[in-house]
């Protein structure tokens, strides 16, 4: 395939990678930094917040392998099903030394999503909680455990002292190298039952490195972190590349607007960040304006689209640059990250560029070559940080990943002649209506800078006449009052007829994924 003109960003190669498995990487940091504080537990009593430096981290984690290695075999697969806890990091370090893959697991799974994962993943064993938010897991993991003949073991987290006292200090830990399979992350499964991305060692170190390099993270940043660890965002981004900037990671054990507000005071935050539903919280929180805020030097969004009104709210209520990182589980998590040197609009605005080893063109969705700069097409990467495939499905591995080692995200997006990226939304969002192509985000942006809306998403209705027309859900801001009128009357001043709603629907809150996007797929079925 000739990319030599076109949309197309070669990999900046300016920087070396690292050679490292996730355990070597724990070694090096306690090694070069043994007192530092590693992680603190940011649970709600600042009483029970646990604390451990380096040295102490990579201590209780290799204790934590070789409690493994008395259960399993190297190269076997183990599940996780828990909320955010320094257990769940000692799992994720403690899984990596002993050679073994880790699966995570959604803690909202119930039975029929769980049994899916263990089954499809070839679990051996789950470590899981008694309960989350409700979700009854030990009773849960009972109940299936019948179905699932290859599950050897099972171990509850509150019998974590015990599990841990069952390692024997002279078990010699395997070698494990850099391309071997640390982790089988499910996607967030908006279309059918998820698939079991499988992520290598070297993906996921250099991907927590050159993320938090691009931000300028170093070891005198405290970065609040209220990602769940399930996902990459929160085992990639935040736990190893707190790792890689020798930064102290604050791992929250639930989002809560207030718990994370209280936590960025207490710890001396300077880096901290979230989906933007999260954001929207902190912002309409009212002890975002009594917290002293004034340590942090960044607050960063991702996962879904991150409207520029909201960016902009943000760096004024904070009063901090802020950074916006975009990338896909598929690509150990993120692709491309704005910087905080960077102008105001590109900040705000844009999806900035691709992070350092990783091309990235945006393809003619017909011909799969690179559209003329400026163009929408789909957003493609390639590099160090692609999955090794889809665990046990070669067809929807050679679906993501063509011939040319290309993987094709699904995601909409343009180039420009700097290599900025600016996002257009999903392939499968978008909207034709009597043969023009509508892009959602557009209409969404629009409609999240009106005073009176807190959130909005578009999505297509099906039209016998237009094939599809734009239907718009909005959550009205708090205290603010949202009429349909009002705001087609907004839209028709700022689009074209054909891009403005032609069906109105106000809810109360939006169904969310776990990783904090929209589910358009809810939608679409409530429109039916």
């Amino acid at each position: 395939m000739d990319i030599a003109t076109g949309a197309y960003r070669p990999a900046d190669t300016s920087v070396d990678l690292v050679d490292q498995t996730v355990g070597d990487a724990l070694r090096a940091a306690a090694a070069e930094a043994p007192d530092r504080v590693a992680i603190v537990e940011g649970t709600p009593g600042p009483a029970a917040r646990r604390e451990l430096a380096y040295a102490e981290l990579l201590q209780a984690s290799e204790q934590v392998a070789r409690a493994l290695l008395a259960r399993f075999r190297p190269g076997e697969h183990i599940a996780l099903w828990s909320g955010n806890s320094l257990e769940w990091v000692l799992l994720q370090y403690g899984a990596a030394l002993a050679g073994l893959v880790l699966v995570t697991v959604n803690p909202a799974y119930q039975p029929t999503e769980l049994t899916y994962v263990l089954r499809q993943s070839r679990s051996t064993g789950i470590f899981h909680m008694s309960n989350f938010r409700g979700n009854p897991m030990a009773a849960t993991v009972a109940q299936v455990r019948s179905e699932l003949p290859d599950l050897r073991e099972v171990v509850t987290l509150a019998d974590w002292e015990s599990f841990v006292a069952t390692a024997d200090p002279g078990t010699a830990l395997p070698e494990v190298s850099p391309h071997d399979h640390a982790q089988i992350q499910y996607t967030s499964g908006t279309t059918g039952f998820p698939k079991g991305v499988l992520l290598h060692h070297s993906g996921v170190v250099n991907n927590g490195r050159l993320s938090m390099q691009r931000l300028g993270a170093g070891p005198d940043d405290v970065v609040v972190w209220p990602m769940p660890l399930f996902h990459t965002a929160g085992c990639v981004m935040g736990v190893l590349g707190t790792l890689a900037a020798r930064a102290a990671l604050v791992c929250m054990t639930q989002f809560d607007p207030a718990l994370q507000l209280e936590l960025i005071e207490s710890e001396h935050a300077t880096i901290t960040g979230g989906v933007p539903t999260m954001l929207v919280a902190l912002l309409a929180h009212p002890d975002s304006t009594t917290r002293e805020l004034s340590t942090l030097r960044t607050v960063i969004a991702g996962a879904a689209p991150v409207p520029v009104e909201l960016a902009q709210q943000c760096e004024q209520r904070f009063g901090a640059p802020f950074a916006v990182v975009f990338g896909t589980t598929e690509c150990s998590c993120v692709i491309t990250s704005t910087a905080l040197y960077d102008p105001l609009e590109i900040r705000t605005g844009t999806l900035g560029t691709p992070l350092a080893h990783t091309e990235v063109m945006i393809a003619d969705l017909a011909e799969g070559r690179p559209v003329p700069i400026g163009e929408v097409g789909e957003l493609c990467a390639r590099g160090y940080l692609l999955m090794d495939g889809y665990f046990d499905d070669p067809e929807s591995t050679a679906a993501a990943i063509d011939a040319d080692g290309w993987y094709h995200t699904g995601d909409l997006a343009a180039m420009d002649e700097a290599g900025v990226l600016r996002v257009e939304g999903r392939i499968k969002d978008m909207i034709i209506r009597g043969g023009e192509n509508i892009y959602p985000p557009q209409i969404e942006d629009l409609l999240q800078i009106h005073p009176a809306v807190a959130m909005a998403a578009v999505v297509g209705r099906p039209d016998p006449t237009w094939g599809e027309t734009v239907a718009a859900f909005v959550q009205p801001a708090p205290g603010a009052t949202a009429t349909e009128v009002d705001l087609n009357a907004y839209c028709r001043q700022h689009l074209a007829s054909y891009k403005t709603p032609a069906s109105w629907i106000f809810v109360d809150a939006f169904p969310l994924t776990a990783s904090g996007k929209v589910r358009k797929n809810v939608l679409r079925e409530q429109l039916s």
